[in-house]
């Protein structure tokens, strides 16, 4: 028995002594930064349309996807939002609210001004995106893992040392969004009634900014 409680004792030293060997162990710690501009190919609109009554409303309606239709955008990238009656109203209005994708194929300066009709009552961009963009997200990580690792050769080897085995590895998110709203964009488009005016303002997707992602990664690597 006693010689049992020494192999464990001894068992239990040697592993604390391995614990306190890799603590100590001497470690450069670097973070790496990595950056990309993405052009988006999505824009999903918000779109207010109004109706007298139902019937009107309705009808409405059907001319707002015989335009979405004519002009690239599909029946399945218009959604339902909202229905809303003001029974205050004198003329009762009806209101309802959708929403529609627009990728590169559709004739964006054409389908603005169809769209400008008395019975459209807003419109406002909800979202920006690429499709791709979680391929891009892990690109840009990627990048900021090799520029931490360049990073850290490049300050050992003024000392004479060399880039050891990665012993810690920590994602930083600095900033990274695929629903990018510029404001000069927004400010085109968003909740005003289209004039006809604004015809000649170029809604396409070349006066967008670029979706900007941006990465961070820390890291610790062991000095040999």
């Amino acid at each position: 028995m006693k010689w049992r409680h020494f192999l464990l004792i001894g068992f239990l030293v040697f592993g604390s002594l391995i614990n306190a060997q890799e603590i100590k162990k001497n470690f450069i710690e670097v973070t790496g930064v990595a950056e990309m501009e993405v052009e988006p190919d999505e824009i999903i609109f918000n779109i207010g349309i109004k109706g007298d009554n139902k019937n009107q409303l309705a009808d409405n309606e059907k001319q707002l996807f015989e335009i979405l239709k004519n002009n690239g955008v599909k029946n399945e990238d218009i959604k339902f939002k909202s229905m809303y009656q003001n029974i205050y109203s004198k003329t009762k209005i009806f209101t309802k609210s959708l929403e529609f994708k627009v990728t590169k194929k559709a004739n964006m300066g054409n389908l603005f001004e169809s769209l400008n009709q008395k019975w459209v009552t807003s419109i406002n961009i909800s979202e920006i995106k690429n499709t791709k963009i979680a391929d891009f997200r892990k690109t840009v990580k990627v990048n900021a893992l090799k520029a931490a690792k360049e990073k850290a050769d490049y300050l050992l080897e003024s000392m004479g040392k060399k880039t050891g085995n990665p012993l810690e590895i920590v994602e930083m998110e600095d900033y990274t969004s695929d629903t990018v709203l510029p404001m000069a964009y927004r400010s085109k488009v968003a909740n005003v009634q289209l004039e006809a005016a604004d015809a000649n303002v170029d809604y396409s997707f070349d006066n967008i900014d670029n979706i900007k992602l941006k990465y961070s990664i820390k890291t610790k690597y062991e000095i040999l």
